[in-house]
């Protein structure tokens, strides 16, 4: 088992060529592979893994196979923190016995299991390396397929391969500077799940080490996952009930004043966050937000 953290950013895909462009300029950065992947998700026929928020996935790229479980995650500080199980297999069908000690073995009938969406996309790696941490950053273009139709997928992936975790928000933020960019708590396999229609899981906490700070966190956690669930079901934001005040108290201590102003315009206004995706706004405020909280 392996513990996987990560920032993941969805953009406009016009916007992918110049975030791709401008990774690619950084003295940090090295070019990896591009490859093809082709993933399927499993579940039983009542979701019981999107219920407990398990993901499980046979994923096909280069000639290789490759079964990775994950489980419920956590959302730290702007990234997602989740355990990650992943073996090498020798076909197209899942390998039930590999998931003997995992989570699943006591609670879901591995019978049962069948697939229910797709994700397939072209994935261009980069890594960028300084005296702080490695990252692996993921570009992903494709679609996601369920019961015969499709949703457009565009992100970028930053993952800590070693080192400082808070080097995850602060090139997430370098490249908002750049490029507009919407922070994502939805994955890909809750998209998968949304298309296919299943039951929607419950929503995932943020967690912050700065109690002092817990009402902030709490509010701007409130905020975020609406974004989140808004984008994913391409609604208009509901703002009632958040906590604006403790938002723009927030927002003042990181970002113009009338920048969060005219952010809250807009949602109140019923502005998608899908018609937010090639404004810088939305992502710089965002980020900027979630660096003040983790640096409180």
């Amino acid at each position: 088992m392996a513990q996987e953290l990560e920032i993941k950013l969805t953009l406009h895909p016009q916007q992918i060529p110049l975030g791709l462009a401008w990774l690619l300029e950084q003295a940090e950065a090295s070019k990896g592979a591009c490859k093809r992947l082709v993933n399927t998700y499993y579940d039983t026929p009542d979701n019981q893994l999107n219920v407990e928020r398990i993901a499980l996935r046979l994923r096909e790229a280069g000639g290789r196979t490759i079964q990775t479980l994950k489980t419920q995650g956590e959302f730290v500080n702007g990234a997602h923190n989740r355990n990650e199980w992943e073996w090498e297999v020798p076909g197209p069908n899942l390998q039930l016995g590999l998931l003997a000690n995992t989570p699943l073995a006591d609670n879901v009938n591995l019978a049962r299991l069948a697939p229910v969406f797709e994700t397939n996309f072209e994935r261009q790696v980069i890594m960028l390396a300084d005296d702080n941490a490695v990252i692996e950053v993921a570009v992903d273009t494709g679609e996601i397929i369920a019961n015969g139709q499709s949703r457009e997928l565009c992100e970028v992936e930053f993952e800590l391969k070693s080192g400082n975790p808070d080097n995850l928000l602060i090139w997430a933020q370098k490249l908002a500077q750049h490029c507009p960019v919407f922070l994502n708590l939805v994955s890909k396999a809750e998209q998968g799940y949304f298309l296919a229609d299943a039951p929607m899981a419950h929503a995932r906490t943020v967690e912050n080490a700065g109690e002092s700070a817990g009402e902030v966190a709490a509010s701007l956690n409130a905020l975020l996952q609406r974004l989140s669930q808004s984008w994913l079901k391409q609604q208009s934001v509901n703002m009632r009930s958040l906590n604006l005040s403790a938002l723009a108290h927030l927002a003042a201590g990181c970002a113009p004043s009338q920048a969060w102003s005219e952010l809250v315009e807009q949602l109140q206004g019923g502005t998608t966050v899908s018609d937010l995706l090639q404004q810088p706004l939305l992502g710089q405020i965002q980020l900027a937000m979630l660096q003040h909280i983790a640096g409180q």
